[in-house]
């Protein structure tokens, strides 16, 4: 055997193994190698939105827990001032009511002593007369006196 002859036929075999593996053996796994770069990178830009997602859902979050908050302070301070406000009626209510009681006891006092006083006054004057029946001992006219003890007390 030559070796020239040898050299030509593996240089054939090389070639039709070269042949064969581009035409069959290459595509397959040249695609496999596409598609797994596709689905790396599918998965990365997924990642990448996934992280995207989860910071603009974060931001949701803080901003709606401060809006929360905002919304607990301002429910706050309404019930605050509704607690105050609700206080101060009722002081007011309390005040008004405690003037209504001394009005009412003060005209009820007067009342008192105006009816205090006229019954002082028939006294007096029932006493005046009786004194002034004995000091003269002779009946005296009651209706003439009381109009004159009348007189004088309004003028008391």
């Amino acid at each position: 055997m030559n070796i020239n002859m040898t050299l030509i036929g593996q240089t054939i075999a090389f070639a039709i193994f070269v042949w064969f593996c581009i035409k069959f053996v290459w595509p397959p796994i040249s695609n496999a190698l596409h598609e797994r770069q596709r689905k790396i990178s599918d998965g990365l830009d997924a990642a990448s939105r996934a992280s995207r997602d989860l910071e603009l859902a974060q931001e949701r979050a803080d901003a709606t827990l401060r809006e929360s908050k905002e919304q607990a302070s301002q429910i706050l301070e309404q019930a605050n001032k509704r607690s105050s406000q609700m206080v101060e009626e009722a002081r007011e209510q309390a005040r008004a009511e405690g003037e209504r009681i001394v009005a009412s006891a003060r005209a009820e006092i007067d009342q008192e002593v105006q009816r205090a006083k006229d019954e002082l006054r028939a006294q007096v004057s029932h006493l005046a007369v009786s004194g002034a029946e004995r000091v003269l001992e002779a009946s005296v006219d009651e209706k003439a006196h009381r109009k004159l003890l009348d007189k004088l007390a309004a003028e008391l």
